[in-house]
């Protein structure tokens, strides 16, 4: 090789130990940011949408938004979010209410019915999940318009959407086993997670 003529093969960098450090603690650093703006309870998906559009930002971009961009997005999306929040609690208050009294005997069906309806919470987790990562794309907006696209991708790509259910399940089970304190923490790794399973799905045809 001849003075002065680079190498034609680029070396990409390695990431080392405090790269890893960085990156798990800006993701517990942002689940307890939406556990904080989800404190009212009604602001849940807000604050989702929020750190969904700013895991998207760091996706795209590879650096996260700014304070101000995060909460104008935020304000943003509290009309539509809030009954967003409303509907998703009080479906997975009945689910979860399902899943008790089947547990605990107090409805006929016995194990094949309590299996049943686990399998069904687990496909509306995944679906939800991916709903929450559809929302990050568009800014943190556009509850309807992502849930549409979600329930067309769902069945044409059931890999992913089996994905995002073992996400969902796993950090529900995981919730319940760790200190509440942990929690958050868990919330900022699944939304991770969430965004890693779409984004090796093909590109929807448009």
């Amino acid at each position: 090789m001849s003075a002065g003529t680079a190498p034609t093969d680029a070396v990409p960098a390695r990431t080392d130990w405090r790269d890893t450090l960085r990156e798990a603690s800006d993701l517990a650093l942002l689940g307890f940011a939406v556990a904080a703006a989800a404190l009212p309870v009604l602001t849940l998906a807000p604050a989702v949408a929020t750190a969904s559009a700013a895991l998207h930002d760091r996706t795209v971009t590879g650096s996260w938004p700014d304070a101000r961009t995060s909460l104008t997005r935020f304000g943003r999306a509290l009309p539509a979010g809030l009954a967003v929040s409303a509907a998703a609690l009080a479906a997975a208050a009945v689910l979860a209410a399902d899943l008790l009294a089947l547990a605990g005997g107090r409805v006929p069906g016995g194990g094949p019915a309590l299996a049943l309806t686990a399998v069904v919470v687990a496909v509306l987790l995944g679906y939800a999940g991916l709903v929450a990562v559809a929302v990050g794309r568009t800014g943190g907006r556009g509850w309807r318009a992502a849930a549409r696209r979600a329930a067309r991708a769902c069945p044409q790509r059931p890999g992913a959407w089996a994905a995002a259910s073992g996400v969902c399940v796993l950090a529900v089970l995981l919730a319940v086993l760790v200190t509440p304190v942990a929690v958050p923490i868990l919330g900022g790794y699944a939304l991770a997670a969430l965004h890693a399973v779409d984004a090796r799905r093909p590109p929807e045809p448009s």
